[in-house]
């Protein structure tokens, strides 16, 4: 009787003591206890938990079509031969008279864009390769050829002998929004066929990756959270349907591998450049002909505009497709075509778009009013002419043509100057950017043209005699395939 009593006790107590304890924290919490008939059914409540979509099908549809690209090149010491070597080689033998190689490895990603294997990837991946290795996903490996490049977009053009590939289908990256989904494909660390998804963190994102050193760099990258590393340069970056949205090209990280931030380039660059390299091996550059910068809210102020928007321009340059068009300096480009442009990166992807020769309208502000131009673009030697491969891939340089105050200071004739040095021939020679180029073989140089009729029936040695900006005259020589 008396264990009976106790249990009974104890509960009573354990009930009172949670009576109590409940009282006190809502009478402490203001908690109002809720009467049962406004009590609503727990299947009336919904849901806020996001279903994930399922990125299978995007992965089954790309995977194949990703494969690894692995490159071997030759290291070369920064000894250049003397003209005489170059031309009649070293009379005393011991080995390479310009300078020891030792071969050397690298590897990365590429997209296969055709079923007759063009295979769209980076040109930091394939840049002064000598040769270029495919492997597929199925483990079968080709010998690729470079059909071209473009430093100024980081996007490059391979080809290998074969036939019904697996493909993934173009998408439109305009179509992309901030906050969708997209998985990166690729083969970081040499692991083969690895996918990540991510969201598109941000559009038209400029890092000035490009253009240190490329004076015509384009840089326009969709920024993601897709985790990408050392290996996924050059790979797919897709949508959740499958569709190739951008090329992988780089990360923001102190440490060389992934850390938060990944960049692609837009496949809409990617296509013009990859359609351009197809047809002429050397990219269609369209250009304006103006220097431009972008309107933060200090040069608004200055501006006397509402928004930090447009794009200012700082100088047109002469005979160039703007000034033609009758567009000034202090302009502020705000539409090209239907398309508002309010950042110069904006600008940069539009134009990309368009080959010399293709006329666009360009809506600016002038003294706070709007006024549309018609604009012939132009390519970088300042004509509507197709650039053959020659003076953009093998020289691996643009040029401009000097003006006459400058041949004064200078007490020259003629001369074309390199403004946008590459990786090429005039590079690996010595060739440093702001060389101006006087003669070649001998023969006066006066026009950017001339160099391109020049070289383009040359097979064999090349001499160049110039002058640098502070006086120095140089020579250098190099041999054309």
């Amino acid at each position: 009787m008396k264990k009976i009593l106790s249990f009974f006790l104890v509960g009573m107590i354990g009930g009172l003591s949670a009576f109590g304890i409940t009282w006190f924290f809502n009478k402490n919490q203001n908690i109002k206890v809720q009467e049962t008939q406004n009590i609503v059914p727990v299947n009336n409540i919904q849901s806020t938990v996001t279903t994930l979509p399922d990125f299978t099908v995007a992965a089954e549809k790309t995977v194949n079509a990703v494969v690894h690209v692995k490159t071997t090149y030759k290291s070369q010491t920064t000894t250049q031969p003397s003209i005489e070597e170059f031309f009649f080689g070293n009379p005393f033998g011991g080995g390479n008279q310009f300078g020891q190689r030792m071969p050397q490895m690298a590897s990365g990603s590429g997209v296969i864009i055709s079923p007759d294997g063009y295979i769209v990837t980076n040109n930091h991946v394939v840049e002064n390769a000598t040769d270029i290795e495919i492997v597929l996903n199925d483990k079968r490996t080709f010998n690729a050829k470079l059909i071209g490049r473009d430093p100024a977009t980081d996007i490059a053009l391979v080809k290998v002998d074969a036939k019904d590939l697996p493909t993934i289908t173009y998408g439109n990256s305009d179509d992309l929004k901030i906050g969708e989904w997209v998985l990166a494909v690729g083969n970081p660390f040499n692991l083969t066929s690895t996918v990540t998804a991510g969201i598109v963190s941000a559009k038209e994102r400029n890092i000035n990756l490009l253009r240190q050193k490329q004076q015509y760099a384009i840089e326009s990258f969709i920024q993601t959270d897709a985790a990408v590393n050392p290996g996924n340069s050059g790979g797919a970056l897709v949508n959740t349907k499958g569709e190739l949205v951008g090329i992988n090209t780089a990360i923001a990280s102190q440490t060389g591998s992934y850390t938060g931030y990944s960049f692609a380039v837009p496949v809409t660059i990617a296509k013009k450049i990859v359609s351009d390299l197809m047809e002429y091996g050397a990219v269609q550059r369209a250009l304006l002909g103006v220097n431009i910068q972008d309107i933060d809210a200090k040069l608004a102020e200055e501006l006397d505009l509402e928004k930090p928007e447009g794009v200012y321009i700082v100088n047109v340059n002469k005979e160039s497709a703007a000034e033609e068009a009758g567009i000034k300096k202090e302009d502020i480009i705000i539409k090209i075509n239907d398309d508002k442009i309010e950042k110069v990166s904006e600008l940069q992807e539009k134009i990309s778009r368009y080959s010399p020769g293709d006329k666009i309208d360009v809506w600016v502000l002038r003294d706070g009013k709007e006024k549309k131009f018609l604009v012939e673009l132009k390519n970088s030697m300042g004509t509507t002419d197709v650039v053959s491969k020659n003076v953009i891939d093998v020289l691996g340089a643009s040029f401009t043509e000097l003006p006459d105050k400058v041949k004064e200071k200078l007490n020259i004739d003629n001369g074309v100057k390199v403004t946008d040095l590459q990786a090429g021939k005039l590079m690996r020679a010595g060739v440093k950017e702001g060389f101006i180029i006087t003669h070649i073989n001998r023969k006066p140089v006066k026009s950017a043209k001339q160099i391109e009729e020049m070289l383009k029936d040359i097979h064999g040695g090349v001499y160049i005699q110039g002058i640098y900006p502070d006086g120095e005259v140089a020579y250098y020589a190099f041999g054309m395939e």
